[in-house]
């Protein structure tokens, strides 16, 4: 039975309408409606007061998905009207019917791609807030009506690139229950009724095709779809726990693994992949490029990344376990002809992306060899940089801190990074003073004897 033949009723709730979760997950429940392994769509809700969601609401909820790239040595270049998505809610324009979700008994598994920053407790939301600010929050309360009405929990698949995803968000849910009063018998239905399961998401996903010189014929063709998204043949989804009964992803061919344990796959890629991103691109933006292509392509940039990801990160994660497969494959997906990936979408909420992303790796460095990391130093004062005279999209209060701080005590400030970082701060500082001061020609003269 095909998808156009099925009655299919809204069984996914999903936070945020961007360009990833779209080009991902959406994607993928469209491939199993199309084949008929699932009959489910999702219903979307915009996490942020500033969004998509009127846009879909006016398209119905469809969209066109180009997924472009090299895939076995062969071009791929397809377009596919993604139709898995019925409808989208702005909680802070319709806080009613985001709750009136939770009223319908088909609902059964949450996604939610919030960034790495969107997972967090604030402490100061009030359950009859409308909404409350955080994720979590808004989540606690879904949660919490959910239970009043005394239907079944959810399957929950955060895809925040954070370390053990599932386990921090139900965290943060914990203490919003406690904060609000919500009693030991939601507690125990939270706990017992709910599967918090940890993910890996793996795909480039430069999203809305902007910068595209074929963008007018694009929405022509697409019969002027506001809402193009744009990804790479690649992908990859890591599952802690198996519902393959209920989401029958591997079943309908889709790149997914439902495992024990997703730690292997998420330390892999978020070190090798969103590390060298996250280490490269405010030292892009800074130096005038705008897209991972031109990096890939520059003879300054590219070295620096090859020498971070090869003799920084790699010696780190050690060669084995397919991680230095991985790298070549990171590199070959950077180079993709297709996408023009824009350096500045990827700098969004650049200092917590660094925390997760890049950080762990200047530690252990550090601990393994004895020394700081050159490239990983250079990128530490590139952020800060970046921050201080660049073009941050970020919270406009850290942004403003960091303009006001001095360096070292930035490093210092562990409400930044989350622990003191003075034991980087001399060899950062000097490539700071450098990118702040000097000619752009300077600030790589630690890597002049490889470029």
């Amino acid at each position: 039975m095909t998808y156009s033949t099925q009655i299919i009723t809204t069984t996914i709730l999903q936070f945020g309408e961007g360009g990833f979760l779209r080009a991902f997950a959406d994607y993928f429940v469209h491939e199993m409606n199309e084949q008929g392994t699932y009959t489910g769509k999702v219903v979307v809700v915009q996490p942020i007061e500033k969004g998509l969601v009127d846009t879909l609401e006016q398209q119905g909820g469809k969209y066109h998905l180009y997924i472009r790239g090299i895939q076995e040595g062969e071009k791929v270049s397809d377009c596919v009207e993604v139709t898995s998505i019925s409808r989208g809610i702005n909680p802070y324009e319709d806080y009613d019917a985001f709750l009136q979700l939770a009223e319908n008994p088909e609902l059964r598994f949450i996604i939610s791609n919030a960034t790495e920053a969107g997972i967090e407790y604030i402490g100061t939301e009030k359950l009859n807030d409308r909404p409350p600010k955080s994720f979590p929050a808004k989540l606690t309360a879904f949660l919490y009506h959910r239970y009043e009405l005394g239907h079944p929990g959810f399957i929950i698949l955060p895809c925040e690139l954070i370390d053990d995803n599932a386990a921090e968000l139900l965290a943060c849910i914990r203490k919003y229950s406690a904060l609000w009063n919500l009693g030991s018998e939601f507690g125990r239905w939270l706990e017992e009724k709910n599967s918090f399961c940890n993910t890996l998401v793996d795909r480039i996903t430069p999203g809305f095709p902007r910068d595209d010189e074929k963008l007018p014929e694009m929405i022509a063709k697409c019969g002027g779809d506001r809402l193009i998204d744009t990804t790479e043949p690649f992908a990859l989804w890591v599952i802690e726990g198996n519902h393959e009964d209920e989401l029958p992803l591997v079943r309908s061919g889709l790149p997914v693994i439902w495992t024990d344990n997703v730690k292997p796959y998420k330390k892999r890629k978020v070190r090798i992949l969103n590390g060298a991103h996250t280490s490269m691109v405010p030292a892009a933006l800074l130096y005038g490029l705008d897209t991972v292509g031109e990096a890939m392509k520059d003879g300054v940039i590219r070295p620096f990344l090859e020498k971070c990801v090869r003799e920084e990160i790699l010696p780190v994660l050690g060669e084995g376990n397919g991680n230095r497969e991985f790298a070549d494959s990171v590199f070959e997906r950077f180079e993709n002809p297709f996408i023009r990936h824009r350096l500045q979408s990827i700098a969004l909420n650049s200092i917590s992306k660094f925390r997760v992303r890049c950080l762990p790796t200047m530690k252990e460095y550090r601990e393994k060899f004895g020394k700081n990391p050159e490239c990983l130093c250079f990128s530490l004062a590139a952020l800060i940089a970046f921050y201080k005279k660049g073009t941050p999209e970020d919270d406009p209060e850290l942004i403003g801190r960091i303009q006001k701080g001095e360096f070292r005590e930035l490093l210092a400030d562990e409400s930044l990074f989350g622990e003191d970082l003075s034991v980087f701060a001399e060899d950062a500082k000097a490539n700071f003073d450098r990118i702040m001061n000097e000619p752009r020609s300077a600030w790589f003269s630690f890597m002049e004897k490889r470029i």
